[in-house]
């Protein structure tokens, strides 16, 4: 090599190390694949044991810095690793990893766990990390798409569905749609601004005297973001998606891409385009309001849990705008905040389904429920901590976590916003209230024995655990907020 050779190799190499715990993941993922050829259906667990070793592996390099420097933005900018980053990165990677550990006796049960499922979720949270770390809008929509090509392929992965198979369509064709629109508002960003990086988007839009272009480009922009989060009123898939993906895979598209998809609203929007926040807060008080008043009336009248869950999980999108919309440090803060309890909550909720569920039996309707205490006490424990959790009742992780959103909308100047947001907090806590109600006060169905946990050490150890951290984490949650806090000093 000579020394022309050397000089040029040097920077390109350097500029690859805060890439190594995503450089890792994409080696193992590609090695998982092949690993896969040659092992049986009968041992395919070994995949999926390897898969969460890749994801805990990949965790605990960010947590102990591996490949950080004082670099913060490599690759002209379009990397970016810094506080936000990390703290997100290692939540995903825990919130997936613990999803798997529902993915194989479930999935295996039901005789359509695959070898490319373990495969598609690490490519799936690859999207996810590459997403966070955006700092150009080619990195955003490359992080994005892979992310949504993951998750599209694992909806419908039992093609003996129609169910599940209704649902990929309906998340392919609106996610498309969602991706164009976002498309197209980045094509009107750059037209405005002359650069797809974010610094220099952020630059040229506080000189801007006639943003009109600019400001066109932020509503398309705005319209991609809530589909992804399942907003409202872009929240249509959500529903049905949720209700048809086998229920693992629900409990993974409904945690860990949120803290990606908050991670893109922070890139674009409080990065990006913040000179332009006094146009886009209240886009964003909008969309929160409406996703409250929808999530939460809807949530009331369904009677399929997995359903009323997804229509919560508008409610919570709405939660996590009320940060947006109080804008600033603290309200960014704050609604990283609550994204993080969010992925928690959701795991286990949608955890206590897939406890509870066999072959031929979905345990996904609320009347199955019933009686649950009379029949396995410990179980019904675990399901009222999570949904006490989801209310907001204190001392759990969910009430601090709107809490803090709901003070970062009076900070921004928006108590009518706040209100709204405690109005229906109290709305939304009955329907959780009622699962407990019919857990611990109703009889069982006639003709149906009270129902209990599956007989999985694993599955039962992991739920418990998830369940009750959302308790621990409400008495000590100060420390997470703390690294909310810091990601935005």
């Amino acid at each position: 090599m000579t020394t022309m050779q050397a000089t040029l190799a040097m920077p390109v190499a350097s500029e690859l190390v805060p890439l190594i715990p995503e450089l890792t993941l994409a080696g193992l993922g590609f090695l998982l694949l092949l690993i896969d050829l040659f092992v049986s259906d009968a041992r395919r667990g070994i995949t999926h044991v390897l898969s969460v070793l890749a994801l805990l592996l990949v965790g605990a390099m960010i947590v102990l810095g591996v490949g950080s420097g004082d670099e913060a933005s490599v690759l002209s900018g379009m990397f970016v690793r810094d506080t936000m980053a990390d703290v997100l990165k290692v939540c995903t990677c825990v919130v997936s990893a613990v999803a798997l550990l529902f993915f194989w006796p479930d999935l295996r049960e039901r005789g359509i766990y695959k070898g490319e499922v373990s495969v598609l979720v690490l490519f799936a949270v690859l999207g996810m990390m590459l997403l966070i770390s955006a700092g150009s809008l080619v990195m955003v929509y490359l992080g994005l798409e892979l992310l949504a090509l993951s998750s599209y392929a694992l909806v419908a992965i039992d093609r003996d569905s129609p169910l599940a198979s209704e649902a990929a369509i309906k998340y392919f064709v609106l996610g498309a749609l969602a991706s164009g629109l976002l498309l197209y508002g980045m094509s009107l960003v750059y037209g405005a601004t002359g650069s797809l990086d974010l610094p220099t988007i952020r630059n040229v839009a506080a000189g801007v005297d006639h943003p009109m272009l600019l400001l066109a480009g932020v509503v398309f922009m705005t319209a991609g973001v809530s589909f992804k989060f399942g907003a409202a009123p872009f929240h249509m898939w959500l529903p049905d998606v949720y209700h048809g993906a086998p229920t693992p895979i629900t409990l993974f598209i409904s945690s860990a891409p949120k803290l990606a998809a908050f991670a893109m609203v922070v890139r674009l929007f409080g990065f990006g385009t913040a000179p332009l926040a006094e146009q886009w807060q209240p886009l964003m008080a909008v969309l929160a309001t409406l996703s409250l008043v929808v999530g939460n009336v809807i949530a009331l009248v369904q009677a399929n849990l997995k359903r009323m869950l997804a229509y919560s999980t508008i409610s919570h999108v709405g939660f996590v705008f009320l940060g947006f919309a109080g804008g600033g440090a603290v309200g960014y803060a704050s609604a990283m905040f609550y994204a993080i309890s969010y992925a928690l909550m959701a795991t286990a909720a949608f955890g206590a389904i897939v406890l509870m569920a066999r072959r031929g039996f979905e345990a996904d309707r609320i009347a199955d429920y019933k009686g649950l205490n009379a029949r396995d006490p410990w179980s019904a424990a675990m399901v009222l901590c999570v949904m006490a959790s989801l209310a907001g009742v204190p001392p759990f992780l969910g009430f601090w976590a709107k809490l803090a959103v709901l003070r970062a909308a009076i900070d921004g100047g928006m108590l009518w916003l706040a209100i709204v947001g405690i109005v229906f907090a109290v709305i939304g806590a009955y329907y959780y209230l009622h699962v407990m109600k019919v857990m611990y006060f109703d009889a069982p169905e006639e003709g149906h024995a009270p129902m209990e946990a599956r007989e999985n050490g694993v599955m039962r150890f992991t739920f418990a655990v998830n369940a009750l951290a959302l308790l621990v984490l409400g008495v000590f949650w100060n420390p997470i907020m703390a690294w909310c806090q810091a990601a935005f000093v």
